[in-house]
């Protein structure tokens, strides 16, 4: 009697670990084929957008071509993409070409369309809300929150060494040199910390005496004054709330967008 029970036990402890090990494979299974259509839902409205735009406008060409450069990267991120955060890793270079999809429509003057899910690597970085324009080794650049003839160049927002680059128009993508060596990523920071550092952007400071002050050593870039951040001044930054899930940075600057993923799944593939 007694061996019949053990054995009963045991039937039914078996039985309860295979029906265990069964549910868990049909949620991982159901997980990864939503997660593949949440990703391939965004990457072909992406290439809808690109087939039926064009535009001559210097800012217009620069945002259709870095969109379209999103497009092939994410393409290539859907085709070796073999787990849930593998496709959330290319739905989020998918949303990025389509946040400069409404770039470009805002460029060509016509309705941007609807809003999309915030970009997870653009998360706390806020947008400009007024122009800047400061002078950097004897180079001038300028950033504001609308394109024009001198800011063609747009940026959905991401972060740099750690500190935000808020969502807007530049000048040049001096970003792109953040990605270098050496005198490349420094000019990358000088050029950050002047547009984006209280001290070097606010009139009556002068852009030596501001670097002087720390801003240029990564100490300390909040909001001492209510100038730039948390909506009080330059530009309206928030914390935004990616639901696919949890990105720890990367992308346009090796940490800034989506777009290239230095470490992670893939092993880069974007514009950057």
């Amino acid at each position: 009697m007694e061996v019949a029970l053990w054995l009963f036990l045991v039937l039914m402890l078996g039985g309860a670990l295979v029906f265990w090990r069964w549910g868990s494979r049909s949620r991982r299974a159901n997980e990864l084929a939503d997660a593949r259509a949440e990703a391939q839902r965004w990457y072909e409205r992406l290439g809808g957008q690109l087939m039926n735009l064009h535009g001559d406008e210097p800012a217009v060409r620069q945002a259709l071509a870095d969109a379209g450069e999103r497009y092939n990267a994410a393409g290539s991120q859907l085709e070796q993409a073999r787990t849930t955060h593998q496709f959330a890793l290319a739905r989020e270079t998918a949303l990025e070409g389509l946040a400069y999809i409404r770039a470009a429509r805002t460029a060509m003057g016509i309705d941007p369309g609807p809003e999309l899910p915030p970009l997870a690597a653009a998360r706390g970085a806020g947008m400009l809300t007024k122009e800047r324009e400061v002078a950097v080794q004897g180079q001038t650049f300028r950033a504001g929150p609308q394109p024009g003839s001198r800011t063609p160049y747009y940026y959905p927002g991401g972060h740099m060494q750690g500190r935000p680059v808020p969502a807007g128009w530049y000048s040049t993508p001096w970003w792109k040199t953040a990605l270098g060596a050496g005198a490349g990523v420094l000019g990358g920071m000088l050029i950050a910390d002047a547009l984006f550092s209280p001290a070097f952007a606010d009139p009556g400071y002068g852009y030596d005496s501001g670097y002087q002050d720390g801003f240029g050593d990564g100490q300390d870039y909040g909001d001492p004054g209510g100038n730039d951040f948390g909506g009080q001044g330059d530009y309206a930054g928030g914390q935004g709330d990616y639901s696919g899930g949890d990105f720890g940075g990367g992308g346009d600057f090796g940490g800034f967008g989506g777009g290239d993923f230095g470490g992670g799944d893939f092993g880069g593939g974007g514009d950057f």
